[in-house]
């Protein structure tokens, strides 16, 4: 078992009159992690509620506090999986919270935007919040060594950090078709607004191919025939199930800076190269320097988040085509990475840059010590 970097947060976030809610991608351990805590944590049964079960779910729909109490009977831990699925689950989970003495309420789900914006409301002081993803370099490394992972690092790039894939490498490219083809996808092909399942992998098949550049909706919306708005709300909810993540642009004092561009990436290498079919290793591609710079920025996501750093994020460029690959705004200072797979390439930062904001710290990150910026 690979602990988790949250694993001891949760657990000691236990029987405090607040629910736990827990989101993340699917398959990325959400459940898996929960079992292991509770069964750490209390050694009395729990009551496990899977919501993407259509019985259950039909169960939960509308339940009053005192069908709740028959539900629960004489557990006191009860987990509720895929919570999203559920009507009115905040209002529901509150007045488990308000009436039922003694218990430990668990969500988790998979699309972030549904379950936070059902119970954001309802449960405000009632609730401690948490994201899981794919496996972090940190987590790798605490469960084999510094070493190994060094030595895997090339696979990480192409095959990425599932659990499964991760737990199952000679399986990797069978695992990563499955999750990239429908797993993922389970999630937002419910939305009533996804009209075309064919549009959206068409989407991600572009948004794959343009990894590190940065995205114009007019232009993604050429390439496939619809509309910018359309391509703005699917990139929308690709985002809320986890799939991928923005990145604005840094824009204060320059003229001539981007101001409202952005760069795409996905939360996982293994998932991006599984929707354009390209396992090759790094030697034979013409993307290791994307592929380089999503993973660093992923993992450095992963970083941040479990180690409770408060960051705004950025990249830099300018319409002269200076660019900063990513940075860091903490307590006034811009902290700028650049990313560069080959370490014999010493980029220096654009003097513009260096002019306009003399608060800076500047680093260029490569695979001889990329392990100091995301453990």
């Amino acid at each position: 078992m690979i602990e988790r970097a949250i694993h001891d947060s949760i657990k000691n976030r236990f029987f405090q009159k607040k629910a736990i809610l827990l989101v993340g991608p699917r398959q990325v351990g959400k459940t898996t992690l929960l079992k292991q805590i509770i069964k750490e944590n209390n050694p009395l049964e729990y009551l496990f509620l899977n919501c993407d079960e259509p019985e259950t779910l039909q169960i939960l729909t509308n339940v009053s506090s005192t069908e709740w109490k028959n539900i629960i009977g004489s557990k006191k831990i009860i987990l509720i999986d895929e919570a999203q699925r559920v009507e009115n689950i905040g209002i529901t989970l509150k007045l488990m919270i308000d009436n039922i003495p003694g218990i430990q309420l668990i969500a988790t789900g998979s699309s972030a935007f549904d379950l936070r914006n059902r119970l954001n409301e309802p449960l405000t002081g009632r609730k401690f919040e948490y994201t899981l993803y794919p496996f972090s370099t940190t987590e790798l490394i605490n469960a084999t060594s510094y070493l190994e992972e060094k030595r895997l690092l090339e696979q990480r790039l192409v095959y990425g950090m599932y659990p499964d894939v991760v737990n199952n490498p000679s399986d990797a490219r069978k695992i990563l078709i499955e999750l990239s083809s429908s797993y993922l996808f389970k999630d937002i092909l419910m939305y009533k607004d996804i009209r075309s399942p064919e549009v959206l992998m068409k989407l991600l098949t572009a948004l794959s191919l343009q990894l590190g550049n940065e995205v114009s909706y007019n232009e993604l919306g050429n390439m496939i025939s619809v509309k910018s708005e359309t391509i703005e709300r699917y990139i929308e909810l690709l985002e809320k199930v986890f799939i991928i993540f923005r990145l604005q642009s840094f824009s204060r004092n320059l003229r001539n800076e981007l101001k409202k561009s952005r760069k795409i990436y996905f939360y996982d290498n293994g998932i991006r190269n599984a929707l354009i079919q390209n396992y090759m290793p790094l030697e034979l591609r013409t993307d290791t320097g994307a592929l380089w710079e999503n993973f660093m920025v992923s993992e450095r996501k992963k970083f941040i988040e479990y180690n409770d750093i408060y960051s705004n994020t950025y990249f830099w460029r300018t319409h002269a085509q200076q660019e900063i690959d990513y940075i860091e705004e903490r307590n006034g200072v811009l902290h700028a990475f650049e990313f560069k797979w080959n370490e014999k390439r010493t980029p220096k930062i654009p003097n513009a840059f260096a002019n306009a904001y003399p608060q800076h710290e500047f680093q260029s990150i490569n695979r001889t010590n990329y392990l100091e910026f995301i453990t």
